[in-house]
């Protein structure tokens, strides 16, 4: 059955603003505000990722501007008198190379609670920034374009049994006709669900109805 093809390459922003180690506080506050980011990549050389400003890097100056600090928070509070992008980053950075399938990407920020990643190549070097929101462009895809792409890569395919048909309805994609080998559904369904943009599958074969 056919793997994901879209990579994040393939979403990623290719132009990522970034700064460098000596960048003030108030310039870092205001490029995330003009360019409606969350987060910005800190470069080094010839634009080597070594971390990422975050707006929860920041908010420390202003959480502490009169609390006291409790023994937990001492190492957010450490943040609260960085003045440059140098002592208030997060290092090393969460990165993700271009060729990562989006689902590796999504992992990352879900297991690193981030919403963006810097892209990086082979050694380091920013390439693009992918973000949240970049990740869910595939299922903006037309039911037209998901219908097709599950046809050709995968109803097509030399080990799928011929006569299954496929439509698309907001990124439900049902499967239907005759299959006699039952062992195949939970394949089936797996690829068809790997095809970028598809929300749900429901397959329809025979007499049967299985929700996959």
């Amino acid at each position: 059955m056919p793997a994901s093809r879209y990579t994040v390459s393939d979403v990623m922003t290719h132009t990522a603003i970034a700064i460098g180690r000596d960048a003030p506080y108030k310039e870092i506050v205001a490029l995330l505000d003009q360019w409606k980011v969350s987060a910005l990549p800190v470069l080094e050389g010839e634009a080597r990722v070594i971390g990422v400003v975050s707006e929860a890097d920041l908010l420390p100056k202003e959480e502490f501007r009169t609390d006291e600090p409790r023994p937990d928070e001492f190492a957010a509070a450490s943040k609260a008198g960085a003045l440059r992008a140098g002592e208030l980053m997060s290092s090393p950075a969460v990165t993700v190379h271009p060729e990562a399938t989006l689902a590796e990407a999504a992992r990352i920020m879900a297991t690193r609670r981030v919403k963006r990643l810097p892209v990086v190549n082979g050694v380091g070097m920013l390439e693009g920034v992918v973000s949240r929101s970049d990740l869910l462009k595939v299922f903006l895809r037309s039911d037209a374009e998901i219908e097709e792409d599950v046809r050709l890569s995968v109803l097509d395919g030399p080990a799928v049994p011929a006569g299954l048909e496929v439509a698309v309805a907001d990124g439900v994609a049902t499967v239907r006709g005759s299959l006699s080998d039952r062992s195949l559904v939970p394949l089936l369904a797996r690829a068809v669900r790997a095809v970028e943009g598809v929300v749900d599958v429901r397959m329809e074969l025979g007499a049967h109805e299985e929700a996959a």
